[in-house]
């Protein structure tokens, strides 16, 4: 950005200059011929049968035109260059407020998966222990009334069945607040465990996963952002897309000595959408939110009837990839 307003500045700074060369040059060649030609004396003469016209004054009236011009000129440079100068201020500071919201959505994803990461371990260390128990109980009641005290075994086995339902529902929370075996071992692992509980939920849909051998992101919240990207894509494809197959491409790629990037691909052939329809949807935003509050970017590519196409780019700084590297 810095480079292409230099440049530009560099090329306004000549075209000025060539500008106030050629006004130079025809200035010179106006003042030859008038010189040659004798240009003044040929005008009177010309106008000196028509003195009643007053032409002989036409030079003077051209000259105060001309004057008037040029302040008309000056004054409205004046005013475009004020213009200027307050357009690029606003610039500044919309460029400022963007950043802030950047930051400001960045801190919000933070927290908020935080929170998901402190409410998932207290479901399964303080809820889950108490299941636990409960059920330990439930199971010596069972026992202890297996020699015939019906009713007994019959509230035993239903207090272990409600128990069974509701640790599987908390089990199922842990995993929607907190990928499983995210924090053991790491993003590629809990894409693995994500695309089959989906290859489970869509048994009609061939979904195939790639991901570059080696990777990894050694910043917690951008894997989490990648995460959920392609868990919301996953979310879309089983309520709208109606596709056979998805293919989710996941890879770190160099595009120059001082750029990385982590590009996530996820691609349907299902039904697709309209994307100048409007939506009422919050998936594609937050999707979107999520991408630009590390400096990326999505893109969507759709047609009805041509499936669904999302892909994804997060810079990478600079310090992780000499961490990388090194």
């Amino acid at each position: 950005m810095a480079d292409r307003e230099i440049q530009g500045e560099t090329g306004r700074k000549i075209a000025a200059r060539r500008d106030a060369a050629l006004i130079a040059v025809i200035s010179i060649a106006a003042a030859i011929i008038c010189v040659k030609l004798d240009l003044s004396e040929a005008l009177l003469g010309w106008t000196r049968f028509h003195e009643r016209l007053q032409l002989d004054e036409l030079p003077a009236l051209l000259l105060v035109v001309a004057c008037c011009l040029a302040w008309f000129s000056a004054r409205r440079y004046r005013e475009a260059r004020d213009q200027l100068v307050m357009r690029r201020a606003i610039e500044a500071r919309l460029a400022e407020s963007l950043a802030e919201n950047q930051r400001l959505a960045q801190q919000y994803v933070d927290m908020q998966e935080y929170e998901r990461k402190a409410l998932a371990r207290d479901l399964h260390d303080e809820l889950g222990q108490y299941l636990n128990v409960i059920k330990l109980d439930a199971v010596s009641i069972r026992d202890a009334a297996s020699t015939g005290n019906d009713v007994a075994g019959n509230a035993a086995r239903a207090v272990i069945e409600n128990v069974d339902r509701i640790y599987g529902l908390v089990s199922s929370l842990i995993r929607q607040l907190r990928p499983v075996g995210f924090d053991e071992l790491g993003i590629a692992a809990a894409l693995e465990n994500c695309i089959n509980d989906w290859r489970a939920r869509l048994p009609e849909a061939v979904i195939e996963l790639s991901i570059d051998s080696g990777f990894d992101d050694p910043n917690e919240i951008r894997a989490l952002a990648l995460f959920r990207l392609v868990q919301e894509a996953l979310t879309n494809v089983a309520r709208h897309s109606r596709a056979t197959r998805v293919d989710i491409r996941v890879a770190r790629i160099r595009r120059s000595e001082t750029q990385e990037f982590i590009e996530v691909s996820i691609v349907d052939n299902g039904r697709g959408a309209d994307l100048k329809a409007p939506h009422t949807g919050l998936g594609l935003v937050g999707m979107r939110e999520r991408v630009a509050a590390f400096g990326g970017s999505l893109t969507l590519a759709s047609a009805c009837g041509a499936g669904f196409q999302v892909m994804a780019s997060m810079p990478v700084p600079n310090q992780l990839m000499t961490e990388r590297s090194a």
